[in-house]
């Protein structure tokens, strides 16, 4: 059978068991059973296939997964946002769209703690919406800047998807964690740059109201209580991880750790609170699990049948440059972003992109940057985006997802320009990375 047929034929059953409503994990064994049946010997591929299944789910790199999905999950259940987003209240003071401002600054503090995009937007959904709405702020200066700066969980370390696009792209871990650093502050910047321009420009979306003044002291002790222990979080992760002492792995399980003894010194952490953040971290894990156990034979799959390397040789005879085939991988990615779920976009544009990447000689953890700001993209794309839904879940009433589509739109914009400045200036997402030990 010709490559491009078995391609056809594998792709187009996916789509077909999508539209009939079976979850994706089970999309991709179905799919692994059937091609292990046709394609290596029926018993025997089964048996290959269940070792393909047991090697995927042991590896090394995918440890890291849980732990950071735990750390979110405390932070969630504990409670500890409102202490934080109050601090960050008293430090921005009379700036142009001050609640839209906290909204950027409450999304890149959450997501030091968190590496959940949808936990991320919840949280400063119900925080901030409702004193949003009491102060007069429009719709674009309410919604757009939460669902904006929710998806900066998976732009900034911990990263549960950047630990899972590591592992499925046999990308370094600890490179890809260290090189979305400065994407993400660089996504945290512009989202806060256009909100200072825009209120500037048209001050009836934000109100400006009376701000009591808060005396330095007090700013201070608030930082010192409740910002400055995050930094030993940070530094328990990512510093670690970034001068060598740690792999991801250990960095990982520092860092839940230290989350909880976190929640234990504000006096949030009780049997409820562990019960609750076990018990979903579990059934996020599992889940996650189960897809990637499909992914990873699938991938084998596609490599026996040839369709890898017929897409390879395809990539590097087209008489274009090679950075053209970056830009259509990434269209591609923004156009399933909105109308599938971003996990299922990870297990079926992996096995095919990365090989190309490869042979067409680009930095495996610069692509890898790149995938996981489209992946942020999905997450916002209209009409199916995941943070969609949970903003409309807390938006004040009388919001139509139109509403929620439009305030969306312009953070968009900010996320493609952050995008075209790391595929113009790799140095970007590479610098920091080069200098790790």
């Amino acid at each position: 059978m010709e490559w491009w047929l078995a391609l056809l034929i594998i792709f187009g059953s996916f789509c077909i068991l999508l539209v009939a409503g079976i979850p994706i994990a089970f999309c991709f064994m179905l799919l692994n059973v059937m091609g292990v049946a046709l394609l290596w010997g029926g018993g025997i591929g089964l048996t290959q296939l269940s070792l393909s299944i047991f090697d995927s789910l042991t590896m090394w790199a995918l440890l890291p997964l849980p732990l950071f999905i735990i750390m979110g999950e405390v932070m969630f259940q504990s409670g500890m946002a409102p202490y934080m987003m109050d601090t960050l209240d008293k430090w921005i003071g009379r700036l142009p769209g001050r609640l839209s401002l906290l909204a950027v600054g409450g999304g890149t503090l959450f997501a030091t703690l968190s590496g959940s995009s949808v936990a991320g937007t919840a949280i400063l959904g119900s925080t901030l919406v409702p004193e949003m709405e009491k102060r007069g702020y429009k719709k674009p200066m309410c919604l757009g800047p939460i669902l904006g700066s929710g998806g900066l969980a998976i732009m900034i370390p911990p990263s549960g998807l950047a630990v899972l696009l590591g592992a499925l792209g046999e990308i370094s871990v600890g490179k890809l964690l260290i090189a979305i650093i400065i994407p993400g502050l660089l996504m945290a910047t512009l989202y806060a740059t256009y909100i200072i321009g825009r209120c500037i420009l048209q001050p009836h979306l934000a109100p400006v109201y009376e701000v009591p003044p808060i005396p330095l002291l007090e700013k201070i002790t608030a930082a010192a209580k409740y910002i400055l222990p995050l930094g030993f979080i940070v530094l328990a992760v990512t510093g670690t991880i970034f001068f060598g002492i740690a792999t991801p792995t250990e960095a990982a399980a520092t860092g839940a750790l230290a989350t909880f003894i976190l929640a234990a010194v504000y006096r949030r952490l009780n049997w409820e609170v562990v019960k609750k953040s076990t018990l979903s971290a579990l059934q996020v894990t599992v889940m996650v699990f189960m897809i990637i156990s499909g992914a990873m034979a699938f991938s084998q799959i596609m490599a026996y049948t040839g369709a890898t390397k017929g897409l390879i040789e395809i990539a590097v005879g087209l008489p274009v440059a090679p950075i053209f085939i970056v830009a259509a991988m990434m269209v591609i990615v923004l156009l399933l972003g909105a109308f599938m779920d971003i996990v299922a976009i990870m297990m079926i544009c992996l096995p095919i992109y990365v090989p190309v990447i490869n042979a067409l000689g680009f930095d495996p953890a610069w692509f890898g940057v790149l995938f996981l700001l489209n992946i942020e993209m999905a997450m916002t794309t209209p009409p199916f985006g995941m943070t969609l839904f949970v903003m409309k879940g807390v938006a004040p009433r009388g919001t139509t997802m139109g509403d929620i589509f439009r305030a969306g739109l312009p953070f968009l914009y900010c996320d493609a320009v952050s995008m075209a400045l790391i595929i113009a200036f790799p140095a970007v997402a590479l610098w920091l990375p080069g200098l790790m030990r």
